[in-house]
């Protein structure tokens, strides 16, 4: 008797596609080579450092989008012509905008970006300040318009009746 049992031909064809998928899934993994360490620590501090355009919150060394790997590959082609680090994120800044920094520089079309939260709890501080303010007058006037004892008898007075 056989160890493995007789296979038809579907099933045949399926076990083989899910070898060749298998296949493929790894072909996707990217191998790149360097001269020295020195180069590939650049090149792994440049990738985190640089965002990936497409997706939200990525660096593109954590992107699967094809734009990442593009840049992946820029990045390492620009290290091994010579640039320096400083060189390659100007030339992606130049290439795709600021958005493509985790840290993007602080300039007069960036004051938004870096300032607006200060400026947000700010207001929100001003605005709590404002209506805890106008409550402790609202509280300082009820006090002061106080019923006055024959007011207050009245009053008593009047609930008495309606609950007889």
């Amino acid at each position: 008797m056989a160890l493995i049992p007789a296979l038809r031909w579907p099933q045949w064809l399926l076990a083989l596609s899910l070898v060749l998928s298998a296949s493929l899934a790894q072909a996707t993994i990217e191998a790149m080579e360097f001269r020295d360490d020195g180069l590939k620590e650049r090149y792994q501090k440049l990738a985190f450092i640089l965002r990936c355009p497409k997706c939200q919150n990525q660096n593109i060394i954590d992107s699967d989008a094809p734009i990442a790997a593009d840049l992946r590959q820029q990045v390492h082609r620009l290290l091994h012509e010579g640039y320096e680090d400083n060189e390659i994120i100007d030339f992606m800044v130049a290439r795709y905008g600021n958005f493509v920094l985790y840290e993007p520089p602080v300039n007069p079309l960036t004051y938004l970006l870096w300032y607006g939260p200060f400026v947000l709890v700010g207001i929100g501080a001003l605005v709590m300040f404002l209506l805890l303010r106008g409550r402790k007058k609202n509280t300082q006037e009820s006090e002061t318009t106080a019923m006055s004892d024959a007011d207050r008898e009245r009053l008593n007075n009047l609930l008495k009746d309606k609950r007889n």
